[in-house]
């Protein structure tokens, strides 16, 4: 990097507005936070051999031939003016007229380009694999990805019902514990640690899921998605999973490329071939493309940047049913895959033991509990699955909820009019249990007349109460019954920042440092640079006369307005007004 070259970019700087600065900052990866006093220090930091490599390693494909076309002669030249040019000259990796800067011709030309081929598994099929008969090749590839499709969003559908029950830990890095891993896989969520970490991805990139603290969390945004139909559900997602695929594999109407030009797309980045598979993992999984690495019917139009054709996936995916076989061993069979909203209610009363297109859920009296304490009724329950079963509603089942649910709301809990926990029950026995009863000391229960009180809040003593098995319902001040939601969902995103205000002190410092003379204040800026290295410079000077002339100085000391230094000429030291230096040169 030369000091013309670093003049020359922060000159450049100063002209671009605040929107096109701060969109160059952030895609150079400079933080807001930067101890920059000016703009010449913004075009050194800019310029600086380890900068340049960084940025480097960002272009894509088609901007390193444009690049390498360029400074492929002694004397770089211009890039043609248009999409390409733009985008280099809006990261400053090229000037206004589209030539590279040095110290980014040097990066290039430092950099090996990937083998893409050697650093990342194929994104097409598998080489074995055996080519599907031409008339057949279609109907193979829709088939198969429309299986994955109907799999991979059951599967998401299960890792948000159990994230829902308990928060997925996470370890720092954001992917899953082993332990959660294995959690997903016994409970039939995912069959393999791959399909958990992949379907985990692609839940955070839609917005189901969502990371805090050392927890992934359901979204409100999960949650109706859980209750939306199969092909709403995949389509939601593929949409997000497009919008989240790097700029380099996007076409310019929206789409993305073929998956075997992934792996080439930034051919400095030497990671990017691992990242490029890792990808296109997502896209297979979701049935966005098939094993072949095409994509499905009804994925194409989604491809080439439109939407997804809804009534070509619709065809190829199991028929959804609104009915299921209730059975007297306790035991609903739906005889194809229930439809989602459906499934979410029954799940809240019944444990689902298998999930295929014909799923089986079991009835018992947790689970029935669990229900009237989420603030179903006997006569809810009833009416729900006398609408819901094909074959009525057998006598053990009807028995069974009228059982628990005569047991169940005998312990009330709710605030009262101290401003404590009141729990409540015309069971004497049953208080005087909960009163000994050692899992429930935090919440320091004491009797209070006929009833047992708390400090505690009433719906940390409630899901306590819950939690031991206790026949309990919530309740208001005025005894009313109160539905109670347990669910932990992460919080709302908070709104994005505006990059203009997170930059702002930073542009406000840069434009300030100048003042009116940017020329002035680089000179300033050379000549203090030239003192501090007692550097021998060449220092052109405008004499009163009106001519010019030049010094060869070895620069000493700079103060008042004034150059000191010794002039290698003649050996004597030399004092020049600031004022009257037009330039200097190294020697």
């Amino acid at each position: 990097m030369t000091a013309t070259d670093a003049r020359s970019l922060a000159h450049d700087l100063l002209q671009r507005d605040d929107a096109s600065l701060v969109a160059l900052l952030v895609a150079r990866g400079v933080s807001p936070t930067v101890t920059w006093s000016d703009a010449f220090d913004a075009a050194e930091a800019l310029l600086e051999p380890a900068s340049a490599e960084r940025a480097v390693v960002t272009v894509t494909a088609v901007e390193a031939d444009a690049l390498g076309a360029a400074i492929r002669g002694a004397e770089p030249e211009a890039i043609a003016a248009g999409a390409v040019r733009d985008a280099l000259y809006a990261r400053a990796l090229v000037d206004p007229d589209g030539i590279p800067y040095p110290a980014i011709a040097d990066a290039v030309r430092g950099q090996v380009p990937t083998d893409a081929a050697a650093a990342a598994p194929a994104t097409g099929a598998p080489a074995d694999s055996a080519p599907a008969p031409i008339a057949d090749a279609a109907a193979s590839r829709d088939a198969a990805a429309a299986e994955q499709a109907f799999a991979s969003s059951g599967s998401l559908s299960d890792i948000l019902h159990t994230a829902l029950a308990a928060p997925l830990s996470r370890i720092g890095t954001g992917a899953l514990g082993a332990t959660e891993r294995r959690r997903l896989i016994e409970s039939g969520a995912v069959g393999d640690a791959d399909a958990a970490d992949e379907l985990v991805e692609i839940a955070a990139r839609a917005g189901l899921l969502a990371g805090q603290d050392r927890h992934w969390l359901v979204t409100a945004a999960g949650v109706q998605w859980l209750r939306t139909g199969t092909v709403a559900r995949w389509t939601e997602v593929a949409t997000a999973l497009r919008a989240h695929l790097p700029a380099a594999v996007r076409t310019s109407a929206g789409g993305w490329l073929s998956l075997d030009r992934w792996a080439g797309a930034h051919p400095f980045d030497p990671t990017w071939p691992q990242r490029a598979h890792s990808e296109a993992a997502l896209l297979r999984r979701w049935g966005m493309v098939a094993p072949d690495g095409e994509a499905p019917r009804w994925a194409a139009p989604l491809a080439a940047g439109s939407a997804v054709d809804t009534d070509a996936l619709q065809m190829l995916l199991p028929t959804e049913v609104d009915r299921v076989y209730l059975q007297n061993d306790l035991i609903a069979i739906a005889p194809g895959p229930l439809q989602p909203q459906l499934d979410v209610r029954l799940r809240s009363m019944a444990r689902r033991e298998s999930r295929a297109q014909a799923s089986t859920y079991r009835f018992t009296p947790d689970t029935l509990a669990d229900a009237l304490t989420a603030g179903e009724t006997a006569e809810t329950l009833r009416a729900f699955l006398e609408e819901l079963s094909l074959t009525g509603l057998p006598q053990p089942l009807a028995y069974e909820i009228e059982r628990t649910a005569r047991r169940h709301g005998t312990l009330r809990v709710g605030p009262d009019w101290q401003g404590c926990t009141r729990v409540t029950s015309d069971d004497e026995a049953l208080l005087r249990t909960i009163a000994v009863d050692q899992a429930l000391r935090p919440l320091g229960l004491v009797r209070d007349g006929a009833d047992l009180v708390s400090r505690s809040g009433a719906d940390t003593a409630f899901w306590m109460l819950a939690d031991a098995r206790y026949p309990v319902v919530a309740v208001d001040a005025d005894g009313a019954r109160r539905r109670l939601d347990r669910h932990r969902l992460a919080d709302e995103p908070p709104a994005a920042s505006d990059p203009l205000a997170v930059y702002g002190p930073l542009l406000a410092r840069l434009r300030a440092a100048q003042g009116s003379d940017a020329e002035a204040a680089w000179l300033g800026r050379e000549l203090e640079q030239a003192v501090r290295a007692r550097a021998t410079i060449v220092v052109a000077v405008r004499l009163p006369d009106g001519t010019a002339r030049e010094f060869t100085i070895e620069a000493t000391g700079l103060g008042g307005g004034r150059l000191r230094g010794l002039d290698k000429m003649v050996d004597v030291e030399r004092t020049l007004p600031v004022s009257s230096i037009s330039g200097i040169r190294p020697v």
